[in-house]
């Protein structure tokens, strides 16, 4: 059983129209599809969630010396309790690391800052690495399908993308100890970027905000890797992609006693891309709503939306 569209990914190479239908269909569901057949090796995904729980179980204190205040969290540890989701009046219940783009150089642009590695685990920057140019290259092959979805030429996305500030996020939800918190382990909310994959947590907690307004469970296939609109590709195509609410609600024991893993990837524009509605997504019935915008500054106005930047 399942609460979102299933996409086979093995038809990108075999049946790459029969895939882009899938993909457009269910993403005009509910913006939310399950990505199976991938091609991700499981060996991959499990040493990056193991290495995780790693990280998380280092010493607060340890955790603290890789906190860049004032980067709004672009690189490095973000504490327990510090993001908010917009317009939400409790913080979080989650802590998190951030890894951007490694590059060979100098950077292109201002905002691929290095990397904060955790000299604890050695390791760490292996496994993240090697998870990231994975998810990295899994949402491109997306992207072409979303790209001719949307009436453009394949390379649509590939060359908007290929030096994004794109993030990947090993997330911990801690035990909750108070069942009495008004706060949530992710607040309802919508993503920033413009998709996002999503790997990890067996645990129940993922919910989708329905086009009827009710909440809907996330359940999927075993190894299916969630790929969900962002705000940005919601703005690029007028809407007609939408970018989901969704949220991590507490679950009820004995799961809310577990720590519960996830790691997202955050597929960014590059900085200096323009977002405003395609020509193909704007019609009579569905005229143009919002004015073009830089891909930076659009981040920077939603990352002070959620705390993480002042």
């Amino acid at each position: 059983m399942s609460s979102i569209p299933h996409v086979d990914m093995s038809r990108y190479n075999s049946d790459f129209d029969a895939f882009v239908q899938a993909l457009g269909e269910g993403y005009a569901v509910n913006g939310f599809v399950a990505l199976t057949g991938h091609g991700i090796n499981t060996d991959t995904i499990h040493k990056a969630l193991d290495i995780s729980r790693e990280l998380f179980a280092l010493p607060e204190a340890v955790k603290k010396q890789y906190h860049r205040p004032g980067q709004g969290g672009a690189r490095g540890y973000t504490p327990f309790g510090t993001e908010i989701a917009k317009d939400a009046k409790h913080v979080d219940l989650k802590e998190f690391w951030h890894i951007g783009r490694e590059l060979e150089g100098p950077a292109p642009y201002p905002q691929l800052t290095p990397n904060v590695w955790p000299q604890e685990l050695p390791n760490f920057k292996t496994e993240m690495l090697k998870l990231y140019a994975a998810l990295d290259e899994l949402g491109n092959q997306v992207l072409e399908g979303i790209a001719v979805y949307l009436k453009q030429p394949r390379d649509y996305f590939r060359k908007r993308v290929n030096l994004g500030n794109s993030i990947l996020r090993p997330l911990h939800y801690p035990p909750i100890i108070d069942e009495g918190t008004p706060s949530v382990r992710a607040s309802a909310h919508e993503d920033i970027n413009v998709i996002t994959l999503l790997i990890g947590s067996r645990e129940p907690g993922l919910e989708v905000l329905s086009k009827s307004g009710n909440w809907v469970p996330v359940t999927i296939i075993e190894g299916a890797i969630i790929c969900n609109v962002g705000d940005m590709l919601q703005r690029l195509t007028n809407g007609v992609l939408p970018s989901t609410t969704h949220r991590v609600v507490n679950p009820p024991a004995p799961y809310s006693h577990k720590s519960r893993y996830s790691i997202p990837f955050f597929l960014h524009f590059n900085p200096d891309v323009m977002i405003e509605a395609l020509e193909s997504c704007v019609s009579e019935d569905n005229p143009k709503q919002q004015e073009a915008i830089s891909a930076d500054d659009y981040l920077m106005q939603r990352l002070r939306e959620i705390g993480l930047m002042k």
